[in-house]
């Protein structure tokens, strides 16, 4: 398809990539329902391996099949599915060229209580064997092993831009340096989005934030300038800013399983935030495909209206 004006704007902003990385970028926001329209849905299915698989696909015995994910990707129309290595490998070749994947190349599990750090468990050389368009890796703002991290990706960032892929960064606050409010609280969000801009991400994945603020210092220069904060929607906005003026993709996990008008409404207040899109797992893929269809399409026609 053409490039629409608003695709060729977001490209703009990354003109330092390589030209593969930049097809890879592009090619994620020209595929599926919302092509050409500058925002993504994207299914992640790293559950199984952060929280195991009775807690992550009980609740719909099918999706304990990797192939059950490619389809539901596939079927809704979503820009991307992104996964760890062994599911992700299962399908690969069967699914080939269906939809842009995203390989997750470190992952954590539950099984320990302890600063959270997780393991590089695939290689950028995994994502370029199965076709993937970019790589994903999670960092732990304010874990004591953080710099680690920090570390550890730079050298995976650079390997993956040498080879024309896209570097996607979940960024979750989380550590015995914060609060559990804090954790999601909008200072520490911006924050960790910013981390993110900076460690090289195209696209940056953080939680939806709350409006409490975790940072003493912060707190002084939000009362100090009076940034609003007050609704979901303007906290988004204030977390795209966060990046680079907004000049950076920056998209908003769905959490934990709610009902679906809950669903619904938050993803109008990210959309009315001016959210990039949605990497929706746990909403989508527990329940059954109908109703999963379902729902996705309602995020994406919410998304598509905004655009």
């Amino acid at each position: 398809m053409a490039f629409t004006d608003r695709v060729k704007e977001i490209l703009s902003w990354y003109s330092s990539e390589n030209p593969g990385t930049l097809t890879n970028i592009a090619r994620l926001l020209n595929h599926g329902t919302l092509a050409g329209t500058g925002k993504l849905v994207i299914l992640p299915v790293d559950q199984g391996f952060e929280h195991g698989p009775v807690r992550s696909f009980a609740p719909n015995p099918a999706a304990y099949d990797p192939a059950y994910h490619y389809e539901l990707a596939i079927d809704a129309g979503c820009n991307a599915y992104a996964a760890p290595l062994g599911s992700m490998e299962q399908c690969a070749g069967k699914f080939a060229g269906q939809v842009p994947l995203i390989l997750k190349v470190n992952n954590s599990d539950t099984l320990a209580k302890m600063e959270p750090c997780s393991a590089i468990t695939s290689s950028v050389e995994d994502a370029l064997r199965l076709g993937c368009v970019g790589i994903g890796y999670t960092i732990y703002p304010a874990s004591g092993q953080r710099n680690t991290m920090y570390q550890d990706l730079r050298e995976i960032t650079i390997e993956a831009k040498r080879k024309g892929l896209v570097s996607v960064v979940w960024s979750y606050p989380r550590g015995t340096g914060l609060s559990k409010a804090g954790e999601t609280g909008i200072d520490v969000c911006c924050y960790a989005a910013q981390i993110a801009a900076q460690l090289g991400a195209h696209l940056i994945k953080v939680k939806p934030p709350s409006a409490h603020i975790e940072q003493e210092e912060a707190k002084k220069v939000y009362e100090k300038y009076q940034i609003p904060i007050g609704t979901l929607s303007e906290r988004i906005k204030h977390v795209v800013t966060s990046c680079f003026g907004g000049k950076r993709i920056v998209i908003f996990s769905g959490g934990e399983a709610k009902g679906t008008d809950a669903v619904l409404e938050e993803v109008r207040q990210l959309a009315a935030g001016g959210s990039f899109g949605s990497i929706m797992g746990r909403n989508a893929f527990q329940r059954q495909k109908p109703d999963a269809l379902k729902l996705l399409a309602d995020v994406m026609s919410i998304y598509k209206q905004a655009s």
